[in-house]
């Protein structure tokens, strides 16, 4: 999935998203484990407000996503504070190239519930994996499979914020782990209308944590990726830290 005209209002209808208190806890469980600078790339990074923010904490970050569109939007907001500090790839997160390793990844957001069915998230948790070094650290959210059923469910949202009124449908297929939505934007200075369609697909706990260990990993850390408090059988969101046992090279 990669957004094309939902980008321009994307950050303006995304206004409950607390990107401080994200980037505070990130930063927070990164010195945790040793890494308070070096490369980290920001997988899914979207229009940047958490790339901005780790740039802004000392780390020297790649802004990775597939849509050409959030990353305009993203290299617009860098002109305007003058931030030349961070390097933009469009790039799919399943043939992600790094070329070289980092000391920490991240995903929030949901970026990998867009992955795909769970053999494609293992994919991409190893992808983000042969890239880093022993001891880096990957902190990523996802949303629960009880957001899916009970809150995503088959329901129908509407979002109206400065500039746009956004008309968001659910259809929840529990079987498949999967909910597709369809998004329907309206300008309301032009009246142009819009429409994106795409899916999310929910992971059990089990499978991230198999997922992170067959990439090499060592889970330290799932916590509410809201409160970031503990995990609730209610939590919307999962946030993870986990730590890369080796090197790529150190297990050929």
């Amino acid at each position: 999935m990669a957004y094309g005209e939902f980008a321009r209002y994307y950050d303006a209808l995304n206004t409950a998203a607390d990107y401080d208190a994200l980037a505070a806890y990130v930063t927070a469980e990164l010195a945790a484990h040793g890494v308070r600078d070096g490369i980290l790339a920001d997988l899914g990074c979207g229009t940047g407000e958490l790339t901005l923010r780790l740039a802004a904490a000392g780390y020297d970050v790649i802004g990775i996503d597939r849509s050409q569109e959030m990353l305009s939007v993203l290299r617009a907001k860098m002109d305007e504070g003058g931030q030349t500090g961070i390097l933009l790839l469009c790039q799919d997160i399943l043939a992600l190239d790094l070329y070289g390793t980092v000391r920490a990844v991240t995903a929030s957001f949901d970026t990998l519930n867009h992955i795909g069915p769970a053999e494609t998230f293992r994919q991409a948790v190893a992808r983000a994996g042969f890239f880093m070094e022993k001891g880096g650290v990957f902190v990523f959210d996802l949303n629960t499979p009880y957001k899916h059923a009970q809150v995503l469910a088959d329901n129908t949202f509407t979002l109206a914020k400065a500039g746009a009124v956004c008309r968001w449908h659910n259809r929840c297929d529990a079987a498949q782990g999967r909910v597709e939505l369809s998004l329907t934007v309206t300008d309301t200075a032009t009246g142009e209308t819009f429409a994106e369609q795409f899916a999310e697909y929910a992971y059990p706990m089990e499978l991230v944590e198999q997922a992170l260990q067959a990439a090499g990993f060592a889970l330290a850390k799932a916590a509410d990726g809201e409160d970031f408090g503990p995990v609730r059988p209610d939590s919307q969101r999962w946030i993870f830290t986990a730590v890369k046992r080796y090197t790529q090279e150190g297990h050929a």
